[in-house]
């Protein structure tokens, strides 16, 4: 068993505080059992945050930074068949236009209904498919491509754009100005759609654009992927350091406890501890 938990590490003051006061005997357990066995990550500017790298790594998927095929494996969760294709995800967003910046807001706050979401993506389906992109539908917040311009496109991973400006985390170069192009149309159509008029009637946010990330053709894992647990990922994203401290307190009842159980009977276990610049995994003897 191997579990990976991002966002575990907060590099504000106040995260740090709340932290250092937790008490989360579960862990304390772990990194007594365990030892350390490797860190990845470099710094907070990577394309993929460190949580990823080590998912990429337990798997053995070989590609470079912002090239690594979550889409594909995704999609394939989804149901979608992938066969040999350049597959990336787009995210339906809403991008906050201010004074000086354009910032991503975390999808999570559109809490975006199925019907919404297959509507909006059957207005812009035909901007994609005119240009040679086969589109799918996965989730409300899981739109897929596939076009080879996927192949080889390095990009920002949502985690690493949410609550920041946009400007630093678009791709680019030549197999980017196509999307750029794209995302403009989409913005305009997406615009006055009905739909979005209604959402704010009703006080929701628009759905004005899309991100797109974890470009690439799929590639099987040469071990089982990780159990990931996300749970501290909106309230640290929020920094609602309440929340995320409610959260630790959860993942050390559930799935830390588990782990700590294994470890003390010997078995087989492994931890991951992700944050924003590094992750660092610790293992036990089998």
């Amino acid at each position: 068993m191997h579990l990976l938990v991002p966002f575990a590490s907060a590099r504000s003051e106040a995260g740090m505080y709340a932290l250092r006061e937790l008490p989360l005997p579960a862990l304390a357990s772990l990194l007594r059992r365990l030892q350390p066995a490797g860190r990845l990550g470099t710094d907070e500017f990577s394309l993929n945050p460190p949580h990823e790298c080590a998912w990429a790594a337990a798997c053995g998927w070989q590609a470079g930074e912002g090239r690594l095929p979550f889409a594909a494996h995704a999609a394939r969760r989804d149901g979608i068949e992938v066969l040999d294709l350049a597959w990336a995800q787009l995210t339906p967003v809403h991008w906050h236009v201010g004074r000086d910046e354009i910032l991503l807001t975390d999808p999570s706050s559109l809490q975006l209904e199925e019907a919404e979401s297959r509507a909006l993506l059957e207005a812009v389906r035909h901007l994609f498919e005119t240009e040679g992109f086969a589109i799918a539908w996965g989730a409300p917040l899981r739109w897929y491509a596939a076009h080879e311009c996927f192949a080889d496109l390095p990009t920002a991973s949502l985690d690493r754009a949410v609550g920041r400006s946009v400007d630093r985390w678009l791709p680019e170069g030549p197999q980017a100005r196509l999307l750029r192009r794209l995302q403009n149309e989409v913005q305009m159509l997406l615009y006055a759609h009905p739909l979005n008029e209604a959402r704010e009637a009703r006080g929701a946010l628009p759905v004005n654009s899309f991100w797109v990330s974890g470009c690439g053709r799929w590639q099987d894992s040469a071990a089982e992927e990780p159990q990931v647990d996300d749970r501290l990922r909106a309230p640290l994203l929020a920094e609602d350091w309440a929340a995320w401290a409610e959260a630790w307190r959860a993942l050390d009842a559930g799935p830390l406890t588990t782990l700590a159980q294994r470890a003390a009977r010997g078995e087989p276990a492994a931890l991951t501890l992700a944050g924003e610049r590094f992750a660092q995994r610790f293992e036990g003897d089998a």
